[in-house]
């Protein structure tokens, strides 16, 4: 019971000041729980649906390919699918490319969304802590002003101790929303990059294939 009255009294001697802090610690927490679940669905299903495709890429299969694709909510079906749409048309492998990268720039910003948001709150919730630790230490030393010379000492304790717990509060949060924010972007950034690794893999691919049709058909007409 000890201990709940001790967090219970660290709260309170926050102040008006924790307020915005809680608000931001709540919504900024709601953006993780988000995000953390988006990108690991989003990291199984790229890697379920290329598990599927690759060995069919490998073998020249581009319809079915395009079939599994195009009806795909994956990011790594839609890259696969713009490519494969585009070699209706081109059969360079520039254009392809610049067709792949247009998924990529459509895609991207869905991984990175609202991470940011939680740096935002980390630093947000730093100051704010700040500023009750501020206000805090103003208000301490106003009230020991016109107390007894004997008292001024305990009641200026009192007072910087309770102005602390503001900053205190504030590192608690900003510290581990920091770390989140983080690994959030790194989880980010990795799916990116197995996204850039399959489309490179699927260019080579369509190369190697079309070089060997081409060579295929030197050989029947020589």
């Amino acid at each position: 019971m000890s201990t709940f009255n001790t967090v219970v009294k660290f709260f309170v001697d926050c102040g008006p000041f924790l307020y915005p802090s809680l608000a931001m610690m709540a919504v900024g927490l709601a953006i993780a729980i988000e995000r953390f679940m988006f990108l690991n669905r989003a990291r199984n299903e790229n890697r379920k649906l290329w598990d599927q495709v690759l060995p069919m890429l490998q073998s020249g299969k581009f319809k079915e390919v395009h079939q599994a694709t195009s009806t795909s909510e994956s990011a790594i079906g839609k890259i696969v699918s713009n490519g494969l749409t585009r070699m209706q048309s081109a059969r360079r492998r520039e254009d392809i490319d610049h067709a792949m990268e247009e998924g990529m720039m459509e895609i991207v910003p869905r991984l990175e969304k609202r991470t940011h948001y939680i740096a935002t709150f980390a630093n947000t919730i730093t100051l704010v802590g700040l500023l009750g630790t501020i206000i805090g230490l103003i208000k301490g030393f106003t009230a020991v002003a016109s107390v007894n010379p004997a008292e001024k000492a305990e009641m200026l304790s009192a007072s910087i101790s309770v102005a602390m717990n503001n900053t205190a509060f504030a590192l608690m949060v900003a510290i581990p929303f920091l770390l989140i924010h983080a690994f959030l972007q790194a989880r980010a950034s990795e799916i990116v990059d197995s996204l850039e690794a399959a489309k490179i893999t699927f260019l080579n691919l369509v190369q190697r294939l079309a070089g060997e049709q081409l060579a295929t058909k030197e050989q029947r007409v020589s």
